[in-house]
Formats: structure tokens, sequence, C-alpha cells
């Protein structure tokens, strides 16, 4: 019986506990907009910005925050200095270097600048036709951010 009891103990915390958050790539998402219309949260950062490393181990690891992603919206992470060819929206967009081992995905660029330049964190949020519907460069924390995507459900 106590065999039983860890058995169901442990199933329940990995069914409701561990979930992890489903990010998708931007050719995903493309894909899936044909199925199943969604908004797309994309989040822009760096692997240098102390406040998009926060946001990633605070807000996006929200067990709460975890599940409305992954049930309401589609979910891309976009680092901005990623150097792949992303194909999105019938669009190819490139790594533009700007110096020696520095630059910046022309797709960041295009999601992520305000008012003629990038701040990061960035969150971009797409309608289900990938147009932006809101930008916001900040930090958020999972209380803020849970807000925020309760007034995009609606």
């Amino acid at each position: 019986m106590k065999k039983l009891t860890l058995i169901l103990f442990f199933l329940g915390i990995s069914a409701t506990g561990f979930c992890q958050l489903k990010a998708r790539s931007f050719e995903e998402v493309d894909s899936l907009q044909h199925i199943q219309k969604k908004k797309t949260i994309v989040f822009i950062h760096t692997d240098w910005c102390q406040f998009c490393q926060r946001m990633k181990n605070t807000t996006f690891k929200n067990q709460e925050i975890i599940e409305k992603l992954n049930q309401d919206f589609y979910f891309v992470d976009l680092n901005a200095e990623e150097k792949r060819i992303i194909t999105f929206h019938n669009q190819t967009f490139n790594y533009r270097p700007s110096g020696n081992n520095v630059g910046v995905h022309e797709l960041a660029l295009q999601l992520g600048t305000m008012n003629s330049q990038i701040v990061y964190p960035v969150l971009c949020v797409l309608n289900e036709k990938n147009e932006i519907i809101l930008q916001y460069s900040n930090y958020l924390e999972p209380k803020d951010f849970n807000l925020l995507l309760e007034k995009l459900k609606e």
C-alpha cells in the first residue's frame, strides 16, 4: 500500500509540478497557425543580459505562467544574437554581424526595436496573423506577467 501511495504521489507531482514551458521555433509557429490560431509571445533576449537571465529563472519557471503559455499561446524564445537563418511569415531573416563576434539577428531587430533601439529583454506579442500587437521592453515579475497573459486572452 505504501508503494502504491508513493507511486501516485510522484505521478501527481510530475503531472503538475514539473510542467515545462514548450518553446516553439518560428517555423513551427507558421505551421501551427494553420491548424490552430493563437497569439504568439516572443521572448527576445541575450546571454549577457542580467534581466533576461533573471526572467528566464523566475518568470518563465513559474508553473502558472508555464501552464497559461502552453495552453493559450505559442511561445518563442529568441536569442537576439542567434546566428541561424530563420524563415518566418514568408520572409528569411539572418544574423547581422556588427563587429568581431558581435551582431544581432534581423528578426530580433524587426520584432524588438522600439523608438529606434532595442533594449533587452523584449516581449513581443503577435496576433494570429503574425502582426505585432504589443512590445514591452523590461523585466516582468511573475505576477505582472500573469496579469499581462490574462489581458491578452481576452
